[in-house]
């Protein structure tokens, strides 16, 4: 929901930005000025639409993070330790990346985790992925199911609970 409510927000923000700046900037406002007031808004938007998070696909060999035209792909054999957590983002701090405009995703980093990137529409599903030289977090659905999924798929190698650092 915070997601949603987030998105809403900004799309309002960044949609009327332009709109409102080409009505009330007077005409004495440099050029840049205005076309930054425009533009700005648009291209954050752009900018961020392609990396919304439209799924995850689990196959034998690899977890797949469906974006819009395009896939994040990780091995399953790399995979250490798969864990349902919904605390997994709270304190979290976002080096890069959208902290809610279509989810949140991105490098973040708490002092749990460490660095990890996210991948996620949904905080309170998280789950957290170790892999070998990287931790992702993903929000699925049915966190207990993927988390049963991934560690079947890794024929039981990925412990259900994170390793100890």
């Amino acid at each position: 929901m915070a997601v949603k409510i987030v998105t809403l927000v900004v799309l309002v923000l960044l949609l009327g930005a332009p709109v409102v700046s080409s009505v009330t900037l007077p005409e004495s406002t440099p050029l840049l000025a205005r076309l930054s007031a425009t533009l700005l808004p648009l291209l954050i938007l752009a900018a961020t639409l392609p990396f919304i998070v439209r799924g995850y696909v689990l196959t034998e060999g690899e977890l797949r993070i469906e974006r819009l035209g395009w896939q994040n792909r990780f091995k399953l054999a790399d995979v250490k330790s798969v864990v349902a957590d919904p605390e997994a983002m709270r304190w979290s701090i976002r080096l890069f990346g959208s902290g809610g405009l279509f989810g949140f995703f991105g490098i973040f980093r708490n002092k749990t985790l460490g660095t990890y990137r996210a991948y996620g529409t949904n905080p309170k599903n998280t789950v957290v992925v170790e892999l070998r030289q990287l931790t992702i977090v993903v929000t699925p659905d049915d966190p207990k199911r993927f988390v049963a999924e991934v560690t079947q798929r890794c024929g039981g190698a990925a412990s259900p609970e994170p390793a100890a650092s």
